[in-house]
């Protein structure tokens, strides 16, 4: 049995018309994430997640009920249809519950440009952060540094309907943060600078996040 989100989504879909439900969708959702954070020239943390998720909502007549999770084997599955099921067979009644009727639901799905495809290593995370810290601290009357960060995230989706909407789309985002502190004893600021995009390339680069960062950081004490 395949674990794709297609494959997930509309398995589910389909156990879940044969168990009762008169209508069902799936949302398929599989995260990947990696984040590093730098402080004083070194790497302070990193987090790596990722997964598979779905959300499962069935629909007996026009009673609902919604159930998630995070395993897929046979019996997971069968678990969680029935589960859901039985939820939907006892929830009040909502005359507005109800899939999208058929003439409604997208068919030529444009491109959006939502997903890169680079895949930046760790390794290249934490040099965007160091990047970041550096420039921060280069800028004169910086005296300290609230560390640098750097993250990678790629998000796919997948939304199956017992009436015939299976599609999915893959959204990406990349960002570079540097937070910078001015001054010192009682006379001290602390401001930050950060980037998020879609595009690597369209981020702006680590040193000049890390510069506005410390620039900010000074300007506050003026």
């Amino acid at each position: 049995m395949e674990n794709t989100l297609s494959d997930i989504a509309t398995d589910l879909v389909a156990r879940a018309t044969g168990s009762g439900a008169s209508d069902a969708d799936v949302v398929a959702v599989n995260g990947q994430s990696t984040s590093v954070e730098a402080l004083n020239g070194k790497l302070e943390n990193t987090e790596r997640s990722e997964g598979i998720s779905v959300g499962l909502r069935v629909f007996i007549g026009k009673s609902q009920a919604i159930v998630t999770a995070s395993r897929f084997t046979p019996d997971d599955r069968k678990e969680l249809v029935e589960r859901a099921v039985a939820m939907a067979k006892v929830a009040p009644q909502d005359p507005f519950a109800g899939l999208a009727p058929e003439q409604l639901l997208a068919s030529d799905l444009p491109d959006l440009d939502i997903c890169d495809d680079a895949d930046p290593s760790t390794q290249d995370l934490l040099d965007a952060a160091l990047k970041a810290e550096a420039s921060g601290l280069a800028v004169k009357g910086v005296s300290q540094s609230g560390g640098g960060s750097a993250s990678a995230r790629r998000n796919e989706i997948f939304l199956a309907t017992s009436n015939g909407f299976n599609h999915g789309y893959a959204r990406t985002s990349y960002g570079v943060s540097a937070s910078m502190i001015a001054g010192s004893g009682t006379e001290m600021a602390r401001d930050y600078d950060y980037v998020s995009s879609v595009h690597l390339s369209d981020a702006d680069t680590p040193e000049k996040i890390g510069q506005l960062a410390g620039e900010r950081a000074v300007n506050r004490l003026n």
